[in-house]
Order: structure tokens, then C-alpha cells, then sequence
């Protein structure tokens, strides 16, 4: 069975103008990329190998970890003429459902 959790990411903009995301819940999570949508793909990956590594090795998972419930909210960043905005995004899961944002 497969399990889901919900990890908090920082994103911010470096000076090559590229995208860093880190996260407080899973120590050693760093992911860069060129856009926001890139970096936060690449942080999904990351993470669910870091997760991999701590079941693998009989690891406890980080007590910050959170298991994602029946709903997911989720800030995103939409860019419209040089201006930002953010959203926040609520879905309703189901217990069997994968989600990826």
C-alpha cells in the first residue's frame, strides 16, 4: 500500500535566476530548477526517494512528516505581466487516491 504525506517546501528565487526549494519536514530536501513548476516536480522527486531511503534503511521518518488526510491545501504562485499572486488550492482526497501537485 502506498502512502502519502504532506511536506511544507520553501521556494525562493537565486541570483542565477533559477528556483530553490528546501523544506523544514524532511532534513536534506534541496531541489533547484528553472521555473517554480520545475523546481517543485523535482522537490516531489527528491523527496519520495529520501523517504524511500528511510523505510529501506529502517529508519524512523522525520517526526515533522505529516501523512496527508482526506484533503490537501496547497499555496500556488501564478505570475501574470511580471506580477505574482498567490492561491491557495483545496482538494478533496479520497483514502485511496495518490495526489500530486
Amino acid at each position: 500500500m502506498e502512502s502519502a504525506y504532506s511536506i511544507h517546501l520553501k521556494i525562493s528565487k537565486v541570483e542565477n535566476g533559477q528556483y530553490l526549494a528546501e523544506s523544514d519536514d524532511i532534513p536534506g530536501l534541496v531541489a533547484q530548477g528553472r521555473t517554480i513548476p520545475e523546481t517543485v516536480e523535482i522537490a516531489q522527486d527528491v523527496a519520495k526517494k529520501l523517504i524511500e531511503s528511510y523505510v529501506e534503511h529502517d529508519d524512523p521518518l522525520p517526526a515533522s512528516l505529516k501523512p496527508l488526510s482526506e484533503r490537501a491545501e496547497i499555496d500556488i504562485t501564478v505570475g501574470l505581466n511580471g506580477k505574482t499572486f498567490r492561491f491557495r488550492l483545496q482538494k478533496k482526497c479520497k483514502k485511496t487516491e495518490k495526489v500530486r501537485f
